[in-house]
């Protein structure tokens, strides 16, 4: 008599779950990058503008 098929194991999830974490990370990156370079657009609008005071320096006050 031939053996009864065994249920195959049950998909592991651990290759979705990495794939989410890689995603995730992905997203968070790609945010910081866009604001970053939003405001380096800004600044370099305001400087193609002629204005001279785009991003102020802030100076420690001495006392």
């Amino acid at each position: 008599m031939s053996s009864p098929e065994q249920d195959p194991e049950p998909d592991s999830r651990r290759g979705a779950i990495f794939g989410l974490i890689v995603i995730a990370v992905l997203v968070v990156a790609g945010y910081f990058l866009v604001n970053s370079l939003r405001e380096k657009g800004n600044i370099e609008d305001c400087l193609m503008s002629g204005r001279h005071n785009c991003a102020p320096i802030e100076t420690p006050s001495s006392r």
